[in-house]
């Protein structure tokens, strides 16, 4: 620490202390807050970044940038000069993990959901093969649960167990299970390994699990994983009670307060997935040119397609996971549950439709439950999934990639021929989100929601490259982040903004032009349709959204109509 402990006596600087001056206080101080600004930074910032944050005098922020990056507090990377922390953060944290009291660190969680929910919560931890419930505080509820800490549960069939099961790698899953067929402990129980592995990554995609019946016939749950620094399961904590108290519906509504338990136990240190911070909804009166299309209860709705032929609007619900066909005019929709994740659906030239899927692109059809697939560019990357996808003038499919945890990087832009040949466009992406092409079929868009950009490419209608990525538009983290997107034939694009309660068009040289307000803070995606092509869709969710904010918000997860007087341009169907 020679370095550093030269640099604290920079200037002189001391502060009097019970038993005198101590030195070095400032230069500490100042230490701290240069730590602080390099790990708040959305970009690893540059010296002039941290020069302006800091108010520190060039001379003495360069030297105590130098003994950070001395002592492996900082790290400065040569290839563009910026700043990153250091491998001795990391070092530190692995040991204050180590010391890590979970019991008590719940403890005021526990009490403060018991309170919440008046039901029973439970803490428990994976113990070889078992969640072993190590704390728990009881409902004030006539309805008394016959086991308690100290007792063990199967982890696939159980709320704490299946939160815990999806944070691990399938090695892992594979030797706690086995791949032999498991226990079936009532009729609820799954018992086909794949079919579990379907179900952790759809818990994983969540942030939270369910437990229906699976452990004890009349007992359900709802519990989120504690995650350490490397979002690896420390343990989980749940609400559990009779199922006549919590149906379906309730524990899906409690998923926001778990997570938010969970992840105030482990310091919010580990997974960010979808934000849990809400913009206040904007102030102002209700908007006659906006009206509820089809009322739902989506937890992820997604994907709107409109299909002129039968003028009827497809969709998804990522989440449920199940494909939807809408009709606005009745207010209606059919839904088909599917067997994993599935986040896009477009009707194919051939017949049928074709979706995106976890980590691959099937032909479906629905009403006959047929499948078949079609490509599979990610089956080496067991841990991501497809999110949004649509298809250009000549029948191709682009669609892009997520990690199920978000992990930042993970991410790829793919496009799938009509011939069935597959090519990785872009990659590197965090949040592969909205895409669409200008009417003149030069310009490809395509969005990161996690980056807060919309990406804008030279695009070759004849071969389908795309080159020169630039960015169209970054927005403000407080008008929410830039979700699905489509394009009207004015060339203008529209952006549904998740956490932004609006849908905002931006005209060609990313200029915002209008905003329209929503009654609901998560819209998703956006598509024109109706008789005229002048009526803009809008989907939305209401996952992770607490039960007061449903109560703000009761329309979170239905589909919205908004007749914007501009016509929209056709959606395209996949041409094989």
């Amino acid at each position: 620490m020679g370095r550093m402990q030269a640099e604290l006596r920079i200037d002189d600087e001391v502060e009097s202390g019970p038993s005198g001056p101590v030195p070095g206080v400032q230069a500490l101080t100042r230490g701290i807050q240069l730590i602080e600004l390099v790990a708040s930074a959305a970009v690893p910032p540059r010296f002039t970044d941290l020069l302006d944050g800091s108010g520190m005098p060039k001379g003495t922020l360069h030297r105590i940038l130098q003994a950070l990056v001395d002592e492996r507090l900082l790290k400065l990377d040569g290839r563009d000069q910026t700043y990153r922390l250091g491998s001795r953060l990391f070092q530190w944290a692995h040991r204050v993990w180590d010391d890590f009291d979970l019991r008590g660190a719940a403890e005021p969680e526990l009490e403060r959901l018991r309170d919440l929910t008046g039901e029973t919560v439970r803490l428990g931890i994976l113990d070889r093969d078992e969640i072993l419930y190590i704390d728990q505080r009881e409902a004030p509820q006539p309805v008394r649960l016959g086991n308690g800490v100290g007792s063990r549960a199967k982890p696939y069939a159980s709320g704490l167990g299946k939160a815990i099961l999806a944070h691990l790698s399938l090695e892992m899953r594979r030797r706690l299970l086995g791949e032999a067929e498991l226990q079936r402990l009532t009729p609820h129980t799954i018992a086909d390994f794949n079919e579990l592995l379907s179900q952790l990554d759809l818990t994983k995609a969540r942030g939270y699990a369910v437990s229906i019946d699976e452990q004890n016939i009349g007992i359900s749950s709802v519990a989120a994983p504690i995650l350490d620094h490397e979002a690896k399961p420390l343990g989980a904590i749940g609400v559990i009670g009779p199922s006549f108290r919590l149906p379906p519906e309730r524990l899906h509504a409690l998923g926001r307060d778990v997570i938010e338990a969970a992840r105030r136990i482990s310091g919010n240190i580990g997974e960010v997935a979808m934000s849990l911070n809400i913009n206040p909804r904007p102030l102002g009166a209700d908007r006659d040119d906006v009206r509820c299309a089809i009322p739902a209860s989506l937890f992820l709705g997604e994907g709107p397609h409109w299909s002129i032929h039968d003028q009827q609007l497809y969709f998804v619900d990522i989440l449920a996971p199940s494909v939807c066909i809408g009709d606005p005019i009745k207010g209606t929709y059919r839904s088909w549950p599917m067997p994993e994740l599935t986040s896009f659906l477009i009707p194919r030239k051939a017949g049928g439709f074709i979706a995106g899927m976890q980590n691959e692109v099937r032909a479906i059809n629905p009403e006959s439950n047929e499948s078949m697939v079609l490509a599979r560019p990610e089956i080496g990357r067991p841990g991501n999934r497809f999110n949004d996808g649509k298809c250009d003038r000549h029948g191709r499919l682009w669609a892009g990639t997520l990690a199920i945890d978000t992990t930042p990087g993970q991410g790829s832009l793919w496009r799938l021929d009509p011939d069935g040949r597959v090519h990785e466009m872009d990659r590197g992406f965090h949040v592969s989100n909205g895409l669409g092409w200008s009417p003149d079929d030069r310009l490809f868009y395509f969005t990161d929601t996690a980056k807060q950009t919309i990406y804008v490419y030279d695009f070759d209608s004849t071969t389908g490259s795309i080159e020169n990525r630039r960015i169209f538009v970054t927005v403000p983290e407080s008008e929410g982040k830039p979700d699905g997107l489509t394009i009207d034939g004015e060339g203008f694009v529209w952006s549904a903004h998740w956490d932004g309660w609006c849908v905002t068009r931006y005209d060609p040289e990313g200029r915002v032009e209008r905003v329209i307000n929503l009654p609901v803070p998560r819209p998703t995606s956006c598509v024109f349709g109706g008789a005229e092509m002048h009526t803009l869709f809008v989907t939305s969710a209401r996952i992770r959204l607490s039960a007061g904010q449903i109560a703000d918000a009761p329309l979170s997860g239905s589909v919205f109509a908004i007749e914007t007087g501009i016509k929209g341009l056709p959606e395209n169907v996949f041409g094989g």
